[in-house]
């Protein structure tokens, strides 16, 4: 081979490996922010796999790739499981409760239907109310359980991505399925309902009405409040109907001054966020109670480190 015929096969094999890589990017993206809960260490994750890609594509003596999709899913999904040692040190010190990074997209017209895979693939990241449950499993089952339950991957194929035996996969994926359920029912709200409820939320929250709190709010309620130790947050999440009310109330004259509201999707729910000034404050989704309209969690991300990626 001339030299010049092994510079246009070089470049031939770096083009493909773009065009495989870019088609395979949604679902990747959407299967490591639902391992991590973070887009900033999703990003770092796929840019290692982006590389690792092309490095495995220009290598000449290897065997060819005969499923790139395959072959990127395994390779993101275990660069995922390495990350996780750095992520949970992190979180170790992180000031107050942590919540998920949230997905923030534009609010859903009523009636519209999405087109094309990416959209559904990216779709698949969870809700928040998921994700924080997802946090409480071991990196494994959580991968176990990512892949089997909201991605529909079989047994046999997460044992191949996660290099463990189809027996071990299933025990992993029964335990956490198990501990989800037992945490958080396989229920999503209306939207339409969620948003009416959360119109009803703001209206009694900023007002200070501690009677229309109590009525919105399930007798089990618990309010996350992820500031990061640098904006409005608690030390812990707060339980209990009649303590989120009144805490509830009580800030009101103080956060009530200024808000704007705009409705947006977040994990793709209805959701809200809050600016004060021109200035981003919090996003606010809101969990309901199955097959009801009382809220049973509260989620506020004030933590600006989370909110950059809003416009």
């Amino acid at each position: 081979m001339t030299e010049e015929q092994a510079t246009q096969a070089a470049r031939t094999a770096s083009d493909d490996a773009t065009r495989e890589y870019a088609e395979h990017r949604e679902l990747l993206f959407s299967l490591v922010y639902n391992l991590l809960g973070s887009v900033a260490d999703t990003e770092d994750v796929l840019q290692d796999t982006w590389l690792a890609w092309v490095a495995r594509r220009a290598d000449a003596a290897a065997e060819p790739v005969e499923h790139p999709k395959a072959y990127l899913v395994r390779v993101a999904v275990n660069r995922a499981l390495a990350q996780q040692a750095a992520v949970s040190r992190r979180r170790e010190t992180y000031v107050g409760p942590w919540l998920p990074e949230p997905l923030v997209g534009p609010a859903a017209e009523p009636g519209a239907v999405g087109d094309g895979q990416a959209e559904v693939e990216r779709a698949e990241s969870v809700s928040m109310a998921l994700l924080v449950v997802l946090e409480t499993l071991s990196p494994l089952e959580r991968s176990a359980f990512v892949l089997h339950e909201v991605f529909g991957y079989s047994g046999a194929e997460i044992a191949g991505i996660l290099g463990r035996s189809p027996a071990a996969v299933r025990q992993l994926t029964k335990r956490a399925r198990e501990h989800v359920q037992a945490r958080r029912p396989r229920y999503e709200p209306e939207p339409a309902v969620r948003r009416q409820v959360t119109e009803r939320f703001l209206a009694a929250a900023l007002g200070g009405d501690l009677a229309a709190l109590l009525e919105l709010l399930s007798p089990e309620v618990t309010l996350w409040g992820d500031g990061g130790g640098k904006a409005p947050g608690g030390l812990r999440p707060l339980t209990g109907r009649s303590k989120v009310a009144r805490l509830l109330a009580g800030l009101a004259p103080r956060t009530g001054r200024g808000l704007e509201f705009d409705w947006r999707t977040v994990n793709g729910a209805p959701a809200v966020v809050l600016s004060a000034f021109g200035r981003t404050f919090a996003v606010l989704v809101l969990d309901l109670v199955p097959d009801g309209d009382r809220i049973s969690g509260i989620y506020a991300v004030s933590n600006p480190d989370k909110l950059g990626g809003v416009a």
